[in-house]
């Protein structure tokens, strides 16, 4: 069965408690903690699609509509009605899952490539209600005002808090899917990558594991949309754009796509890239994307996880 040591999750938890402070004692650095905090968010996503397209073998190019929606609906319920944050993410994540439903039910069915050409619609729709629906979502101009988090009277009004509470979802998110990889249910879901008419003749349910990992990558995407919402206290269509899903595609091609660890390292080399490296290529920075998707394609299939099997490789030859 497939094993995932717990020496480097504790190594990685005690590494994000205490990179605030890192960041803070050398000033050239300092602003990475809020870098950190979009790293932490675009994880809660990869770690989802990680499940789905490396362990399950389905694709999607479409879940930056799955991250817009938990934006939006929290935006919307405490802009314009002013509810409770907290509640408007679970009523986002249920809205999510909803959506996610209808719409894997039927397109879960497909597979290759008609799979992703479902997907890719579905996120082209989503985008075009959000930039069309002006009196709901603000139209091209976004939604402004969106109230931050408190936790029981605690406002979480510093970058550093903010940090922490990203970061806690963002390990509470990845344990829990470990488990569900060492699992039965990790198992079969290799097995549905590895043949789907094999799996299903040896008893597996195809369609109820798809269906259930493409709803809960779905809801870690309506978290992170969520989070991403009440920090920046705006949502603009923009950030859900038909790039931000092939963004997502070549974090986790770049982390190792069947590694859940290749989530977590992938989301936070293209965040660094994206806020703070790729500044001075202003918008040629699309062509450095897509020439790190070419070589990882070419050279790197496993991802930069996959980087310590052939350096191995070469000392045993």
């Amino acid at each position: 069965m497939l094993r995932i040591a717990k020496l480097p999750i504790a190594i990685f938890a005690l590494f994000i408690i205490i990179f605030p402070w890192i960041a803070r004692q050398i000033p050239a650095i300092e602003h990475y903690t809020d870098i950190m905090v979009f790293a932490g968010i675009y994880c809660l996503i990869t770690i989802g699609l990680s499940l789905l397209m490396g362990y399950t073998g389905q694709i999607s190019i479409g879940h930056a509509a799955f991250y817009g929606i938990g934006a939006y609906v929290s935006a919307i319920l405490t802009v314009r009605y002013g509810l409770n944050p907290w509640a408007c993410m679970c009523i986002g994540m249920a809205v999510t899952a909803a959506v996610a439903l209808l719409v894997g039910a039927p397109s879960l069915k497909l597979k290759g490539h008609y799979l992703a050409m479902a997907t890719l619609a579905f996120g082209i729709i989503i985008f075009i209600i959000f930039n069309e629906e002006t009196e709901w979502t603000g139209g091209p101009d976004g939604m402004a005002g969106i109230p931050g988090l408190s936790i029981f009277g605690f406002d979480l009004d510093s970058v550093e808090k903010y940090f922490y509470l990203v970061w806690g979802f963002v390990l509470a998110a990845f344990v829990f899917t470990v488990n569900v990889i060492q699992s039965g249910t990790g198992r079969a879901l290799r097995a549905i990558h590895a043949s789907e008419p094999a799996s299903s003749a040896m008893g597996v349910d195809v369609f109820r594991f798809k269906i259930m990992i493409f709803v809960y990558s779905a809801v870690l995407a309506s978290l992170a949309g969520s989070l991403y919402a009440h920090y920046l206290n705006f949502v603009n269509p923009s950030t859900f754009d038909l790039f931000f899903s092939i963004k997502l595609l070549i974090m986790i091609a770049l982390g190792g796509m069947h590694n859940i660890w290749g989530a977590v390292i992938g989301a936070g080399l293209i965040t660094f890239l994206s806020y703070e490296w790729l500044h001075y290529f202003e918008e040629f920075d699309v062509i450095v994307y897509g020439a790190i998707l070419l070589l990882v394609t070419i050279f790197l299939p496993n991802g930069l996880v996959g980087v310590p099997g052939i350096v191995k490789g070469w000392f045993r030859r």
